[in-house]
């Protein structure tokens, strides 16, 4: 029998399928806005004096932080590093009585947690820092207390692999902590070719080609190390590179000054430029350079001055490759010893050892400036700071 459809059935008909129509469009809506909401997060992983690593979760639209807790012990972590394309953070165990080692987690991107891939030995005592060599799949290592650098290439999947290469260099200065070698960073140069170390006890910007192909480091000099020689009781602690890669920026420690170079790929040598104190006029404190990075435009630099507890903003000329003061702003606590800008390029965060806390800055990536947003994660001796999407 044939079914009759009145009007007002019909109306009816048409009044549900509006509805499911628009409840189904606010659900599709609601999944585009949480995808999207998703991708605006990521997370913090912070290095500590104490044998534990903590996490954060951050959304990079609104600032929120979530304190995710510790997620890894049993190492001194005092660097934490990221895979640039896969979820995997690398850690050191800096125990300056034994041979360090570099340690990889598998980050778990639902709720931040870490499990342990696997660790390789460095070839060197009191491993501190870390840098990631995209094209080459390469972890670069300072070994502080044995005064050497060390290169471990990683594999596809983001395990480390094998020890490549390691360098040891000897040296001294005039300051108590200068009684040997400190290797205290590594950089890779624009063109690929070289990795340049600054070295604190040295006094010594130590210049060593490095191979893609085969992950290693070598001596460029037989006979003396290729370096650039620093007043002494300098301390260099850091170098990064100008968005043009003609010019070198060298961060001291001990003498808290900010040195900028004329580099040379060609010949791989550094000349002087520029050199600028990062404490103010008058201060009579204990000086102290800690952290340096560039903004990802290239036009500005920030620098951690520890023994101010500040944040000092420079702007950078690309032709000149000169600095210019622009901002001096606190640090959000005491002993500020690392930092790092995340991703977007958008926010920096302090770890403020002394204190125990990290706190956050929002950049304003027209004037360079940094605006306090006034969170601050309790988080015992922090140090280092990266990010994992």
């Amino acid at each position: 029998m044939a079914q009759l459809v009145t009007p007002a059935t019909r109306m009816r008909r048409t009044a549900v399928a509006a509805l499911v129509a628009t409840a189904l469009s606010a659900l599709a809506v609601c999944a585009v806005a949480s995808a999207a909401a998703e991708s605006d997060t990521e997370f913090v992983y912070v290095g500590t004096l104490h044998q534990q690593i903590n996490a954060l979760h951050f959304n990079t639209s609104t600032g929120n932080i979530n304190d995710v807790g510790t997620v890894a012990q049993g190492l001194k972590s005092t660097w934490v590093a990221s895979h640039p394309q896969l979820p995997v953070l690398y850690a050191v165990n800096d125990d300056r009585d034994k041979e360090g080692s570099v340690t990889a987690y598998a980050v778990n991107q639902d709720n931040g947690s870490l499990t342990r891939i696997n660790d390789v030995l460095t070839g060197g005592r009191g491993t501190t820092f870390l840098q990631f060599d995209a094209p080459s799949s390469t972890l670069l290592g300072a070994n502080y207390n044995s005064g050497s650098v060390s290169s471990l290439a990683v594999n596809r999947d983001g395990s480390v692999g094998t020890l490549e290469s390691t360098i040891a260099e000897k040296g001294s200065g005039p300051s108590p902590r200068q009684t040997d070698a400190h290797a205290h960073g590594v950089t890779i140069d624009p063109s690929g070719h070289y990795a340049l170390v600054p070295d604190l006890g040295a006094d010594r910007v130590f210049i060593y080609g490095f191979d893609r192909a085969t992950h290693t480091l070598t001596q460029l000099d037989a006979a003396t190390p290729r370096a650039f020689a620093l007043p002494p009781g300098s301390g260099p602690r850091r170098v990064v590179f100008g968005a043009t890669g003609q010019y070198a920026y060298v961060l001291t420690e001990l003498s808290a000054e900010l040195l900028v170079l004329r580099w040379d790929a060609a010949t791989a040598q550094l000349t002087p430029v520029q050199t600028l104190p990062i404490s103010q006029a008058g201060f009579n404190g204990v000086k102290s350079g800690a952290e340096m990075a560039m903004s990802r435009d290239g036009r500005f630099i920030y620098v951690e001055d520890r023994g101010e507890n500040a944040l000092v903003v420079y702007r950078v000329d690309n032709t000149s490759g000169q600095l210019s003061e622009l901002q001096r702003v606190p640090s959000g606590g005491d002993k500020p010893w690392g930092f790092a800008i995340d991703p977007s390029g958008k926010w920096l965060f302090v770890a403020n050892q002394r204190s125990g806390n990290v706190s956050l800055f929002r950049i304003d990536r027209t004037t360079g400036a940094l605006a306090d947003s006034e969170q601050s994660i309790p988080i015992p001796a922090p140090t280092s700071i990266t990010f994992v999407k």
